[in-house]
């Protein structure tokens, strides 16, 4: 049976921080998507496709790993791709929390397991919702995200 995790997210931007979280999943699976997902909740500052480029750029050559859009539940989206597991990259103990609750609804939805790993610890701080409010004001993002020119803003 083909492992498959799925690493969902909106991505706007994908980060180093996420970048090393799907190199450190890589040896465990057979195949990884990254699943760049819409949330209805936030409005984005990068365009999707622009996103996907983005993040497949940066794993070019790396044949086990995909990048695909979609829209509605995650547990829909792996279920759908039959991925057996979930993927998530917590940097601190309120991404755990919020993250079990999700983690444990997905597997009573539909049985996907969900895996975390810790951010390393000199990623933890970048977060994508600072990056964004660095690139608006016309800061330099490259210590914190591969390849930031090939991003466009919506």
């Amino acid at each position: 049976m083909t492992k498959i995790g799925i690493f969902p997210g909106s991505f706007d931007p994908f980060t180093k921080g996420h970048e090393n979280i799907v190199e450190r999943f890589l040896p465990l699976f057979d195949q990884i998507i990254i699943g760049v997902g819409g949330n209805t909740s936030k409005s984005y500052y990068y365009k999707p496709e622009s996103r996907i480029k983005h993040i497949e750029s940066i794993f070019e050559n790396e044949p086990k790993i995909s990048v695909e859009q979609y829209q509605g539940l995650t547990v829909s989206f792996c279920k759908e791709k039959k991925a057996q597991y979930l993927l998530r990259g917590l940097r601190t103990t309120t991404d755990f929390n919020y993250e079990k609750s999700i983690a444990l609804m997905n597997k009573e939805l539909e049985g996907v397991e969900t895996l975390f790993l810790m951010t390393d610890e000199g990623l933890s701080h970048i977060s994508s919702t600072i990056i964004r409010e660095v690139a608006k004001n016309n800061g330099d993002i490259s210590p914190f995200v591969t390849k930031p020119n090939e991003l466009i803003i919506q």
